[in-house]
């Protein structure tokens, strides 16, 4: 009987730590959604105590998610620890994950202040006894109990069996051993999993978890090294996305165990037809387009260009490919809407979509539809997927679109009128601009009079959709201030979508003036 690798999915607390990846709450609720859907076992929602928006969305989803374990994040701190499980609560099934930097740059860097100890060997001491405290704790909270010793691809094995077996000694009923900065190799990663297994007397009563970052491109080599020695659960996220370079891939690691079934004896409980439909509502509503030769859910990995490639793929199709696309979830079959489809067939692919609407944005999304019904013609799953990205549920925004003209031509100055609705006031202005899209961005700053320092690092244009008349995306990278902000817009017209994304950017730092994320702040911890 084959062994069970249990998928925790992260994409909605470490995915969501990409650079200018925000989520709002209402699109953390429908990922966790489409996640139960796909039937990952685990998700961990995020990080209560860094912010009240990671609060409020952990708690949403832990009491409106069915089906997986609903986990979220503490440091080993008694308020985090008691965070979390005030925010998870609700949930039918849920998991308190904690966690202290146990490698020797970790400790000397996050616990350099003298209260943790004097040098080396007593602050390990106190990291210890910190861990084991937090797990306690959380064991009083909830028996399922997760502890990881951060960078453990870089600590010393001998720390590292330590802290492990006293956490187990204190309740951890899972034990993660994260490659944090990617730097071990699949050799390397596997061999610590066994020695892990060898030196640490109790490790039986605990599952030994993976949770892997791809700096050095490596992370779903590694987390299958991994489950080769031993491990049996797997921390990965959508399309792979997360810090710096990203996490492990939901959909490389799975589809690994299931096509090749004749070398792993593994097994999840992934219901892999869901796999592309959430991969497009994750990279629809993180903004984080999914490169073309992304192995699984990219555009191309389906497609067959060359001659030779054709010629084999036509006569039989396992000459090139190894998988089927139906087993990911794409459809070949082309799904006909156009403005004589009703309500009921539109809420019903949306659905099979993975979107649940209420009546209410039900009326407003098939208002939209029948607007783009008469533009299209012919409406694709993209474009529904687009609708739903578009609807602004509950959004608090500080700024949207009222109205936009745009003058261009080859012997005349572009220039652009715009009229943006604020929380008090409806402001216009006008400008003048190299291009259609610069005069757009220099009215709307001229027009909410912006005395903060914004940079267009990146714009980047593409169609997102098929047919006549097909979605425009624009994702623009801006750094207001600094900070860094990945946005965007989508209109049938790419000026209009640019001046979307252009808004989507400033909302995005208005909001976080508000509301900032806490995370690692050294100076916050407290023994």
């Amino acid at each position: 009987m084959s062994d069970k690798i249990v998928i925790f999915d992260t994409t909605l607390r470490d995915g969501e730590q990409a650079p200018g990846s925000s989520l709002e709450i209402e699109e953390k609720v429908e990922i966790a959604k489409q996640l139960s859907k796909l039937n990952v076992d685990v998700i961990e929602a995020g990080f209560p105590v860094s912010s009240k928006a990671q609060f409020e969305a952990v708690e949403r989803i832990s009491g409106s998610t069915d089906g997986p374990i609903i986990a979220a994040l503490a440091r080993s701190i008694p308020k985090d620890v008691k965070k979390a499980y005030e925010a998870l609560k609700n949930a039918n099934n849920y998991r308190i994950h904690t966690f202290a930097g146990t490698s020797d740059i970790h400790i000397m860097g996050k616990f350099s202040d003298t209260k943790y100890g004097i040098n080396l060997n007593e602050k390990r001491e106190t990291v210890i006894k910190m861990a084991a405290d937090a797990v306690t704790y959380a064991k009083t909270l909830t028996d399922d109990v997760e502890f990881s010793p951060e960078d453990a691809g870089r600590t010393d094995i001998n720390y590292l069996c330590e802290i492990i077996e006293a956490v187990i000694d204190a309740g951890a009923t899972v034990i993660n051993v994260p490659d944090t900065t990617g730097y071990t190799m699949p050799l390397e990663f596997g061999e610590k999993i066994l020695l892990i297994k060898k030196k640490v007397r109790n490790i039986r009563k605990a599952i030994i978890s993976v949770h892997c970052h791809n700096d050095l491109g490596l992370a779903v080599a590694n987390s299958l090294s991994a489950i080769s020695s031993g491990a049996r659960q797997v921390e990965c996220t959508i399309n792979g996305i997360g810090e710096r370079a990203g996490n492990a891939s939901l959909e490389e690691i799975v589809m690994s165990l299931n096509v090749r079934n004749d070398y792993w004896d593994f097994d999840t409980d992934i219901v892999t037809k869901e796999i592309y439909n959430t991969s497009k509502m994750v990279s629809k509503h993180t903004g984080m387009i999914v490169q073309a030769n992304k192995a699984i859910v990219g555009d191309n990995a389906f497609a067959h260009e060359s001659g030779i490639h054709q010629d084999g793929f036509l006569k039989n199709r396992e000459t090139y490919e190894i998988m089927t696309p139906e087993s990911v979830g794409l459809n070949k079959s082309k799904i006909i809407l156009g403005r004589h489809s009703g309500r009921h067939g539109i809420q019903s692919r949306l659905s099979e979509l993975g979107y649940e609407l209420t009546n209410k944005e039900m009326n407003k999304v098939y208002s939209k539809f029948l607007e783009l019904a008469d533009k299209k013609k012919e409406i694709f799953d993209d474009d529904l997927r687009i609708l739903m990205g578009d609807r602004n549920v509950n959004k608090n925004n500080s700024y949207e679109l009222d109205y936009l003209h745009v003058n261009n031509g080859t012997n005349t100055i572009p220039t652009a009128t715009v009229r943006i609705k604020t929380p008090d006031s409806i402001e216009q202005e006008s400008a003048t601009g190299d291009g259609p899209v610069a005069a757009c961005f220099k009215a709307i700053k001229r027009a909410l009079k912006l005395d903060y320092d914004i940079k267009l690092h990146d714009y980047k244009v593409r169609s997102i959709t098929s047919g006549k008349d097909a979605f425009g995306e624009v994702i623009i990278r801006l750094f207001i201030n600094d900070s860094l902000y990945i946005s965007k817009g989508t209109s049938t017209d790419t000026i209009k979508a640019s001046v979307k994304a252009y808004l989507d950017a400033l909302n995005q730092y208005e909001n976080d003036k508000n509301s900032r994320y806490l995370l690692f702040i050294e100076e916050s911890v407290n023994v």
